[in-house]
């Protein structure tokens, strides 16, 4: 397994791209504070107080599993705003983005990749990260493969397949293509076959029913697979690690009310883990609180690399 500096590599590419792959907020949105997200309307006319909050966890294989994973939390979260609050099963992170601008989703929890576009486009204010019980957290990205593959390095993918997730994944499509190209020298379509699954969950499953000859994924995902018997550790082979990434990113659209927002953030930082179906699930990988995060810090390595890839945030 090799490690490498992504944020380094990243930096080095941003030097040759093009302004127009720098972050921006959507214009529809005001950034007076400068923190990269998307300001709370001054005028009270443009605030929203939802009856029912809406609440989405980013894309996963089973949906209901997690519906009823996170059903203590969400209690929580009704009792402390006083509001009714529902779990949105979403099939795509594009989905999730587009639910959220267009005033269907209140509170979410992003992927690490789908964040900025989240911030750019639909308004998303990310406050809470997930963590480890000593305040550590985060995931590296893998690129796996099964055992007798052929595959035994990074240069080995040549001439064949390489399963991404989707496109605005950190992990599982935006890390590795920039790895690939910067120190590798191998671009999709030229050096290998690029496929699509959709999941993180299809991906480590396609790679250990040997549907795909290699991935590129969240290892906090295989973790939860492997300790829910999904997958066995013996069925995958990594041969790629990253550094490590921020993980899923939670927070609320921009124009909620003022003292909504604070009540959310409130219902993030004082529920109880101990004993509940959220420790059990998230505990396989390691976390065990919610911790204060910003966007402007926490997710600038993930905006370096979308510089090096030279994405621009369309949100049209």
């Amino acid at each position: 397994m090799k490690t490498l500096s992504i944020l380094a590599a990243a930096a080095l590419a941003v030097m040759t791209l093009p302004a127009q792959a720098e972050f921006r907020l959507d214009p529809r949105f005001t950034d007076k504070d400068g923190d990269l997200v998307a300001d709370i309307p001054e005028d009270p006319a443009q605030q929203i107080d939802p009856g029912t909050l809406i609440f989405a966890y980013t894309p996963v294989e089973d949906p209901a599993v997690y519906a009823e994973v996170w059903k203590e939390f969400l209690d929580h979260m009704a009792e402390v705003t006083g509001k009714r609050v529902q779990f949105f099963p979403v099939q795509s992170n594009a989905a999730q983005i587009e639910a959220m601008r267009a005033g269907r989703l209140h509170v979410a929890g992003f992927n690490t990749g789908s964040n900025p576009l989240a911030v750019a486009c639909a308004g998303f204010r990310p406050f809470a990260m997930m963590a480890a019980a000593d305040g550590s957290f985060g995931y590296e990205m893998e690129i796996i493969t099964y055992p007798g593959s052929g595959i035994e390095k990074v240069e080995d993918i040549k001439g064949k397949q390489l399963a991404f997730t989707s496109e605005t994944s950190n992990s599982g499509f935006k890390a590795p293509s920039a790895i690939l190209k910067a120190d590798y020298g191998m671009e999709p379509g030229r050096d290998f076959e690029p496929v699509f699954s959709g999941k993180h969950d299809n991906s480590i499953l396609g790679v250990a029913n040997r549907d795909y000859p290699a991935a590129a994924i969240a290892n906090s995902v295989k973790a939860r697979m492997i300790e829910r018997g999904v997958i066995k550790p013996d069925q995958i082979v990594t041969i790629y690690t990253s550094q490590t990434f921020p993980t899923t990113g939670y927070g609320v659209v921009y124009n909620l009310k003022p003292e909504l927002q604070e009540k959310i953030r409130e219902a993030f930082f004082s529920f109880d883990w101990e004993g509940t179906k959220l420790q059990e699930e998230f505990s396989k990988s390691g976390e065990a609180q919610f911790i204060p995060i910003t966007f402007k810090d926490d997710w600038a390595v993930i905006r370096k690399i979308d510089e090096a890839n030279g994405v621009e945030y369309n949100c049209n």
